[in-house]
């Protein structure tokens, strides 16, 4: 199979198609070079993509997710020759933008004024929000651009400096175990467990395209899901399916599903 048609068969839709090239030039300019390349900050869902390429091309060694934190959701993609073992330390850079009203800003607010910037999404990591302050993990020509231009989000004004990497705390994810039983694990069961949900919102739900497995839509409330899948849905969060257990007396299946708020 050659290039094109891989792509054609990994790639959900134009955009994923892109995104793969991308990756795969990646790899091959690290290969013929033996320098390291990467790439921009990558969603959880583009992570999934690429790593679905790099096991169709069978690499198993030689790359690494980072987005500056272990637990971060966006993380660039970096391929290193032999001599390296982990990305450069200026891969990614830290801004604290501080402000003087606690809680005058959300996530919202700062990726609306970072875009206003000219900035991409791309250039950007996680965006994390305290009360008083943000940390925006970023690449290094993006942070410099932070430091010298990033002044206010709307009418809050901000004092951008730098922050050692070090000294990044990222804040405790909120999540919350739930225990119970399903019919099968057709993905609309295990939906309406871990939403909270009737099955039958969850099914209308699932074929509204609105719910991802594994970061890839799918719009088909009987496929199977299995321990270690990633379930998420715009405008009701995400959840592990952390366990599965054996099959009662009843003919029903024991779940563990880990909600993150």
């Amino acid at each position: 199979m050659d290039k094109r048609e891989m792509l054609d068969r990994l790639a959900a839709n134009g955009d994923e198609r892109l995104l793969l090239g991308r990756v795969w030039d990646k790899y091959e300019q690290c290969r013929r070079r033996n320098l390291p390349e990467g790439t921009g900050f990558l969603s959880p869902a583009e992570q999934a993509a690429a790593q679905r390429l790099l096991n169709a091309l069978s690499v198993t060694e030689g790359y690494a997710f980072w987005g500056g934190y272990d637990g971060a959701q966006r993380r660039q993609l970096w391929f290193l020759p032999e001599w390296q073992e982990a990305p450069e330390e200026d891969a990614v850079r830290v801004v604290r933008a501080s402000f003087y009203e606690e809680d005058a800003l959300t996530h919202r607010d700062l990726l609306g004024s970072l875009m206003a910037l000219g900035l991409t999404r791309e250039t950007l990591g996680d965006i994390l929000v305290f009360p008083r302050w943000a940390d925006v993990l970023a690449t290094a020509p993006a942070a410099e651009l932070l430091l010298s231009d990033w002044t206010d989000a709307g009418r809050v004004r901000l004092h951008a400096a730098p922050l050692p990497l070090a000294q990044l705390t990222p804040p405790q994810e909120k999540t919350k175990e739930i225990r119970d039983t399903v019919s099968s694990l057709r993905l609309d069961a295990v939906c309406s467990t871990g939403f909270r949900m009737a099955r039958g919102k969850a099914a209308a739900l699932i074929e509204s395209g609105r719910v991802q497995l594994n970061w890839r839509e799918c719009t088909k409330p009987d496929r199977t899901v299995s321990e270690g899948d990633t379930v998420s849905a715009r405008g009701f969060g995400k959840f592990e399916l952390t366990e599965v257990g054996a099959l009662t007396k009843k003919g029903r299946i024991p779940i563990t599903v880990q909600c993150y708020k």
